[in-house]
């Protein structure tokens, strides 16, 4: 299949050739973002110590990334849908191979920073892309079985990124996880280039809304820079960023409402089942932010693990997620998602329990593995029906602005949690590389995200219908 333009090509079937051929194109750019996101997780303490960074560069590491990301993917689906999700899909994998490139380079925490926050424009382009392509061009029947099996295949990125990113970490370097970037990107372009076909919204379209892309920017990064500033210093400056953020945020609401062509269309929102499973999103993907950094840290900062045993450690999670996120996807479109998304969260928040006393005393199998297994249960139940549930609740024509939102939903609850958690806590400075005062923070972040992952499973049972995955 070509890049035959069409409005709404959405006969593909899972399955057959052509359907590989998309998969295979969106699951390497997914999996490129997630291998880069979980080895990095792995690689903090690591680079900390090499760069000579403080806990604040490594909140800004994390964050660096994922602020641009949240910030600009709702403008990332709305490109797609304007001028093809192809098109765009592919400058967003490009651009991030070159950001990446430059995260291989860097010499300092500050340089590091300024190429993360590029990484993370790229991926503003790329990731609503991938889902909105699937959404857009499978047959009906078959976009929630195809939603499990992209992010079974997506995960094994995941599943892969700790355990070769801690290799390459301890063996080589840690510059090696943004270098692997770049030649997965050339394999996304070539599949994608010959065999994706293109797809776009036929509405007519007004201007873009640039106003709402900036106010929505800004109140975020103020937001961040106020939640991560505070755990450092305090002061003036966190006052005036907070009452920033307070500020754009509620003229960003205004302006949505208002313009004739919102970036966020505010009549997304007027279904309740979109609505609740983005809040669901905001819950659960910000405990899983919080929950996967703070682990990182316990085990490399008190445990004494490397970054190999680092990864290694949270693999029977990823490898759960990954082998079963096609089935919750079926089972979704036969019984409906509100079950597995009520059940999945409160399973993830045992796992997350479980973690709270990890400190070293007993042995891995029985210190770890438990909650790691429950984590992985949980979150493969949740995964792929809480994604089909926030697509089958928009229409088509605004795929990739629905794909948009809730990544954008997805990467802010991770900014916001990564930055708020440590102040949350008490932790500051120098504070990682203390094993006393981070086992104390540790305990605290891994209880408030089980508190969030329950809190997601209480929105989605009072909010999702099982008729939303109906075609």
């Amino acid at each position: 299949m070509t890049g035959v333009e069409s409005s709404a090509p959405s006969g593909v079937a899972l399955g057959t050739a052509p359907g590989r051929w998309l998969l295979t194109a969106t699951v390497l750019a997914s999996g490129m973002a997630f291998l880069d996101a979980t080895a990095v997780q792995v690689a903090l303490p690591t680079i900390g110590r090499d760069l000579g960074g403080s806990l604040s560069d490594l909140q800004w590491i994390v964050n660096g990334y994922t602020l641009p990301l949240a910030a600009l993917i709702l403008l990332g689906g709305s490109l797609g849908d304007r001028y093809g999700r192809r098109r765009v899909f592919l400058v967003g994998v490009a651009w991030f191979a070159a950001a990446s490139l430059l995260c291989g380079l860097a010499q300092t925490p500050g340089q590091l920073i300024a190429a993360r926050a590029l990484q993370g424009i790229g991926g503003a382009l790329l990731t609503p892309g991938s889902l909105a392509l699937i959404q857009s061009s499978f047959r009906p029947a078959d976009r929630a079985p195809a939603i499990g099996v992209w992010s079974s295949l997506s995960g094994v990125a995941g599943l892969v990124g700790p355990f070769l990113g801690g290799a390459l970490i301890d063996l080589v370097s840690w510059r090696l996880v943004f270098l692997l970037n770049v030649p997965l990107a050339v394999l996304v372009v070539v599949v994608a280039g010959r065999h994706v076909p293109e797809s776009r919204d036929p509405g007519p379209h007004g201007r873009f809304d640039v106003p709402g892309a900036v106010l929505g920017a800004v109140a975020l990064g103020a937001l961040t820079y106020a939640l991560i500033t505070a755990g450092e210093r305090g002061g003036t400056d966190v006052v005036v960023a907070a009452v920033a953020a307070v500020v754009t945020g509620a003229l960003f609401v205004v302006r949505e409402r208002r313009t004739r062509s919102p970036m966020l269309p505010p009549r997304l929102f007027a279904d309740r089942q979109f609505t609740g499973a983005n809040l669901a999103t905001l819950a659960v993907y910000g405990a899983l932010g919080g929950s996967s950094l703070f682990l990182v840290l316990q085990l490399q900062g008190v445990l004494g693990y490397g970054a190999t045993a680092a990864g290694a450690a949270t693999l029977p999670t990823i490898l759960l997620i990954t082998l079963l996120s096609p089935r919750a996807g079926a089972l979704a479109t036969r019984i409906g998602p509100r079950l597995p998304m009520s059940l999945g969260p409160l399973v993830v928040a045992a796992g997350t329990l479980l973690l709270v006393g990890v400190d070293g005393s007993a042995p891995y199998w029985l210190e770890i593995l438990p909650g790691a297994v429950l984590q992985g249960l949980g979150m493969a139940l949740t995964v792929a029906p809480l994604t089909a549930s926030v697509l089958g609740a928009a229409p088509d024509a605004l795929a990739g602005v629905a794909s948009g939102v809730n990544n954008a939903v997805a990467r802010a609850a991770s900014l916001l949690t990564v930055a708020a958690l440590p102040v949350v806590v008490g932790l500051s400075g120098s504070d990682y590389v203390d094993p006393a005062a981070l086992t104390d923070g540790y305990r605290g972040a891994m209880i408030v995200c089980a508190g969030l992952f329950a809190a997601g499973a209480a929105v989605a049972w009072t909010t999702i219908r099982n008729d939303v995955l109906r075609a």
